[in-house]
């Protein structure tokens, strides 16, 4: 293990760690959009997304100073929480909430999307997931648990330090971690269900990831109740994966 850096007062060097989660389906009629709605509310409200947040927390060793959450009509959910930017520490108790929110601004948020492509009966649920922290907090270690919560077809994945610290002898600190790949925080058995490419730049703590799903069960994409012949499921599935390609490769 690299040894610690000692810093001069607090580390606050801003690490931001987003993912984008698309998933799609090919709906062709009113009742087939109702009853995917359906399937991500139950799987995906406001309540659920907010049980995974705060497993991010504990897994990053955070704390959570509060939470707010939000069910949108007719579909979509938010959720935020703030956190304490102290590892495995609450602030002191003679704090008062104003002060401690304020110096505090470590946070995680949720927001989810659907879109309706009319023309083709494709429909695309989007989940947005942000982390920012300050301190020792390391965002990168939730990746697998992350994974874990979602079925998704393509995710992108951005992280980047920003700011600067200072060392006890004065020296600018830009970066107090090692980070070689976004790949490297996620395990093997995951990875190989994905095609995926790397962007980093390493010099200016900029790191993306790209993954597309390989292999795929035809019919989750379909209606259990669908009425397409095989044939016409492949004309459905030939465009859709052209879609899914377009935002693997934007």
């Amino acid at each position: 293990m690299d040894e610690k850096i000692k810093l001069v007062g607090f580390n606050n060097l801003k690490k931001q760690l987003s993912f984008s989660f698309y998933d799609f389906v090919i709906a062709l009629n009113q009742k087939e959009q109702e009853s995917y709605i359906e399937y991500i509310y139950k799987r995906y409200s406001a309540k659920k997304i907010t049980e995974l947040l705060k497993n991010i927390v504990e897994i990053i060793e955070a704390n959570i100073l509060g939470i707010s959450v939000q069910d949108y009509e007719p579909y979509g959910a938010s959720s935020m929480i703030l956190l304490s930017d102290l590892k495995n520490e609450t602030p002191p108790p003679n704090m008062g909430e104003s002060i401690t929110m304020h110096i505090d601004k470590s946070h995680i948020t949720a927001h989810t999307y659907l879109d309706f492509e009319a023309k083709n009966g494709f429909v695309s649920f989007r989940v947005d997931i942000d982390i920012s922290t300050c301190g020792e907090i390391a965002p990168l270690t939730a990746l697998d648990k992350i994974f874990h919560f979602f079925d998704t077809d393509v995710v992108v994945i951005d992280y980047m330090v920003r700011g600067y610290t200072r060392d006890i002898s004065g020296k600018k600190i830009y970066m107090d971690h090692k980070v070689n790949s976004i790949r490297d925080y996620i395990d093997d058995e995951i990875l190989k269900d994905f095609y995926y490419k790397d962007l980093i730049l390493q010099n200016d703590n900029i790191w993306q990831l790209k993954l597309m799903r390989k292999n795929y069960n035809v019919d989750e994409f379909f209606s259990k109740d669908s009425k397409l012949t095989k044939d016409e499921k492949e004309k459905y599935l030939k465009i859709l994966f052209e879609e899914i390609k377009d935002i693997y490769k934007a």
